[in-house]
């Protein structure tokens, strides 16, 4: 397990990068139809003085609980409510929030510091989680806070020290999950996390069931208040609206089964070497801690199965999906750090060095596409195109050493760079280059 200097040390760049990815041109994209929908309604609380029984456009808005709309609004008081920085600026740290607990898990694995820092950059370089994580809606409130209370969950079910503490943390921000977006991630997370742990580690809950029923009772009790007030105070609206949600799970963007089986392309930058990690045969024998990638990967895929049970199918819902292949696919990655020189197959090089040069190639070619797309308007971007160009091309490079030097470390932090450069240069051009 990393000590604190080594944590502290690891939380720095993990910080860093995940400071850039998410602040950076935060109120450049244009607003979506969810986040709107939660801008007016937070608007309209500070308007009202009415933080409970929420509205949109003056109408009673039930379809969602209020916690992220409250984080809005006090957000909106204090910048603004004309700022789309300020909006969505409360998005940030709930989303670092789910980068640091998720490290902080990886550590209570018991991998070393190095494997939960690549962990955690693997995560936040995730396209959709990147993606979520800057935009202002629902869905990564209810999952970052539910992987805080995973974090204590497991705390509880491994130490035998703090015992009450823990349990109720972890109950205190399964309910802040449910007052973000209901239920939605006690099933699509907590319950794959419990049924994983459960088949891979066996739950003590001999020892245990006081404090998990502790956990469950106070959670539910948190996450139910609103729900219970709104029914009380205004039970016509509530039930109109229950109904309808209800309804949508199975009439509304219906998809097959199957429609979520390629979910791993979601990942964007590690979409190869996830679909490699989700590979048991052949990882099995590759892993340090059989039993930790065990977990992970039957956390992913459990999840998977879960989200495809319902027939009503969106890409944002495979966000709490992304957070345990994040996880499973750290174990490919460190396998190849700690092997790639000396000890891989040479198909296994291959693989490896095919995907790797694939963003080395998107280094190399970046600053061209960018002064292709700009033409004439690059003149008034040319700093940043200076600055963006070299990253990406001295990433290139390295990616390039590290593979005929046979270092992978240093290729996997190149294509953390690439990714970041790229960030950097186009979310301040986005509106040079799309109209809405």
């Amino acid at each position: 397990m990393a000590t604190n200097p080594q944590m502290f040390r690891n939380i720095l760049p993990l910080f860093f990068v995940s400071s850039i990815l998410l602040f950076w041109g935060l109120g450049k994209l244009d607003v979506n139809i969810m986040e709107a929908r939660n801008f007016v309604t937070a608007r309209e609380m500070v308007q009202n003085n009415e933080y409970l029984l929420t509205t949109l456009n003056g109408q009673p808005r039930y379809e969602k609980p209020p916690l992220p709309s409250w984080l809005t609004a006090a957000s909106g008081v204090v910048f603004g409510f004309d700022s789309l920085f300020a909006m969505r600026l409360p998005v940030v740290p709930i989303t670092m929030l789910l980068v640091f607990a998720f490290y902080l898990f990886s550590v209570q694995l018991k991998l070393t510091s190095k494997h939960a820092l690549q962990n955690g950059l693997i995560l936040v370089t995730s396209f959709y989680v990147f993606f979520a994580g800057r935009d202002n809606q629902w869905d990564m409130y209810t999952h970052s806070f539910m992987m805080v209370s995973v974090l204590f969950l497991w705390k509880l079910f491994t130490s035998a020290t703090n015992q009450w503490k823990n349990s109720l943390l972890s109950g205190l921000f399964l309910g802040f999950s449910i007052l973000s977006k209901g239920p939605v991630s006690a099933y699509a997370m907590l319950l794959p996390f419990l049924i994983s742990y459960g088949i891979v580690y066996r739950v003590p809950f001999r020892k245990k069931w006081a404090y998990f029923a502790a956990m469950l009772f106070s959670g539910m009790i948190i996450g139910a208040s609103w729900y219970i007030y709104v029914r009380l105070k205004d039970p016509v609206s509530f039930q109109t609206i229950a109904s309808r949600e209800a309804a949508n799970w199975t009439s509304y963007e219906v998809k097959p089964f199957y429609y979520y089986w390629d979910f791993f392309v979601q990942s964007g930058l590690w979409a190869i070497p996830s679909l490699v990690a989700l590979t048991y045969p052949y990882m099995k024998t590759r892993v340090r801690d059989l039993k930790s990638y065990q977990f992970a990967l039957f956390w992913t895929l459990l999840g998977i199965v879960f989200l495809s049970a319902i027939p009503e199918k969106k890409v944002r819902y495979l966000v709490p999906v992304l957070i345990p292949l994040a996880l499973t696919t750290g174990f490919y990655i460190e396998y190849l750090i700690q092997n790639f020189k000396f000890s891989l197959l040479n198909w296994e090089k291959a693989l490896a060095s095919t995907f790797s040069s694939a963003i080395a190639l998107v280094g190399f070619a970046f600053p061209f596409a960018i002064a292709f797309v700009l033409k004439e308007r690059l003149a008034s971007h040319y700093f940043l195109f200076i600055i963006s160009s070299v990253a990406t091309i001295a990433g290139a490079v390295i990616i390039i050493r590290g593979l005929i030097s046979g270092k992978f470390n240093s290729v996997f932090y190149a294509m953390i760079s690439i990714f970041v450069a790229i960030v950097i240069a186009t979310l301040p051009l986005y509106k040079e280059v799309v109209s809405n």
